[in-house]
C-alpha cells in the first residue's frame, strides 16, 4: 500500500511540474523583429500589461533574421516575426517559415486584402509622389504613369529599384496594367533621373527641398516624422514640399505594410496568436498611428497625430498584397533590364 501510495503521489507531482512548466512556457512569447522603434516599446510593455506574457525580443535586419530562422530549423525558439514591407513578409512565406493561422479575431479586423494565410497587416505607410513648390505644376502629377513622362526629363531623384519599397510600387504597376506597361514605366522613369539612385526617402526628401531634384517617391512614414520634428532644419525641408496622392481617380496610391506572422516551429504558439491579435486592438492600433506616423488597418481607429491629420484623407490601393508578393521578382528583373539601379 505504501509503494503503490508512494507511486501516485509521484506522478502526481510529476504531473504538477508538468502542468507547471507549460503554464510558465505559456508566459513567454519569443519575438525576431526588423521593426527598429522606440514607440513599439509601447506595444510589448501594453502586451504584457494585458496578458502577463513577457516578450523577449531580437532585433536584426530582415535578411538576417529570416536566415537565423531558417538555419535554427526546427530547434527555432522564434515564435512571432514582425517586418516591414510586403515582400520581406512573402519571402518568409515562400521559405517555408511561417505557420498558417485561423483566428476570428485577426479575420474580424484586419481586411481581407491585407493578410494572407500566414501572415497579416498591422500599420500601413502610402507611396506618395513628392515635389518641390513652385518648380513643377502639381496638375501634371497626379498618378504614379507621370513620373515617366519625358517632360520630367532631368528632374526626378529616386532610391535603389533593388530596394523592396520600390520593388513594390512595380509589382503593383505589374498587377494593375501588365508587365510591358510597367517596362514602359519603368524605362520612362530612368530616362527622366536627375541623378543616379541612392541614399533612402528621406534622402529623396532632402534632395527636393534642396533643388538637387523637383520630383520623388517617399513613404508617409518619412514625411510625418519629418514634420513632427523637434528640428527646425527639418520642418523647413517640410515646408518646400508638396505632396500629392497618386492615382485618387483609379486604383489608388499603393500602400506598403508592416505584419508579421506566427513562425512554424514556434515553441509558444497559444502566445503567438494572441500576440498578433493584440496588434490588432485598438490599443495598439493607435500606438502604431500615433507613436510611430503609420496608418492603422482597422477602420474607425481615432487618432491623435496631427502629421497624419495634416496629411489629409486618401482613396488607397486594395489590390491584395499576396499580389505584391507574386510579382516582386518580375520586377525586379524589369528594372535590372530598365537600369534602374
Amino acid at each position: 500500500m505504501d509503494f503503490r501510495l508512494s507511486r501516485l503521489l509521484c506522478t502526481l507531482a510529476m504531473a504538477g511540474a508538468s502542468l507547471a512548466s507549460a503554464q510558465a512556457e505559456e508566459k513567454v512569447l519569443n519575438l525576431y523583429s526588423a521593426r527598429h522603434y522606440q514607440t513599439d516599446e509601447a506595444l510589448y510593455s501594453g502586451f504584457a500589461r494585458q496578458t502577463g506574457i513577457t516578450i523577449k525580443r531580437i532585433e536584426g535586419k530582415e535578411d538576417e533574421l529570416l536566415e537565423r530562422i531558417r538555419n535554427e530549423g526546427a530547434n527555432s525558439p522564434a515564435d512571432v516575426l514582425l517586418t516591414v514591407d510586403a515582400a520581406r513578409l512573402a519571402a518568409a512565406h515562400e521559405m517555408g517559415l511561417l505557420a498558417p493561422v485561423r483566428s476570428a479575431v485577426l479575420e474580424a479586423r484586419v481586411p481581407a486584402h491585407l493578410r494572407t494565410t500566414d501572415w497579416f497587416s498591422f500599420s500601413l505607410r502610402a507611396r506618395v509622389i513628392i515635389y518641390a513648390k513652385g518648380a513643377v505644376n502639381p496638375d501634371e502629377l497626379r498618378n504614379y504613369s507621370d513620373l515617366a513622362n519625358p517632360r520630367l526629363k532631368g528632374k526626378i531623384c529616386s532610391r535603389s529599384g533593388s530596394h523592396p519599397y520600390n520593388l513594390s510600387l512595380l509589382a503593383s504597376i505589374i498587377a494593375h496594367q501588365g508587365e510591358a506597361k510597367a517596362e514602359e514605366w519603368a524605362k520612362g522613369v530612368v530616362a527622366n533621373f536627375a541623378r543616379p539612385p541612392k541614399g533612402g526617402d528621406t534622402d529623396q526628401i532632402r534632395a527636393v527641398a534642396a533643388g538637387e531634384c523637383t520630383v520623388a517617391v517617399a513613404n508617409t512614414y518619412y514625411l510625418a516624422r519629418l514634420m513632427r520634428s523637434d528640428k527646425a532644419d527639418d520642418r523647413k525641408t517640410m515646408d518646400k514640399i508638396g505632396v500629392i496622392w497618386p492615382d485618387q481617380k483609379g486604383s489608388g496610391t499603393h500602400i506598403n505594410v508592416s505584419g508579421g506572422g506566427v513562425l512554424k516551429n514556434a515553441p509558444h504558439k497559444e502566445a503567438a496568436v494572441r500576440f498578433l491579435e493584440y496588434l490588432a486592438s485598438d490599443e495598439a492600433q493607435r500606438y502604431f498611428a500615433d507613436g510611430n506616423n503609420e496608418w492603422p488597418v482597422v477602420a474607425g481607429i481615432k487618432l491623435d497625430n496631427p502629421a497624419l491629420q495634416a496629411l489629409g484623407k486618401f482613396k488607397a490601393d486594395t489590390l491584395p498584397v499576396g499580389s505584391l508578393a507574386m510579382y516582386r521578382a518580375k520586377a525586379q528583373v524589369i528594372f535590372d533590364r530598365a537600369a534602374y539601379r
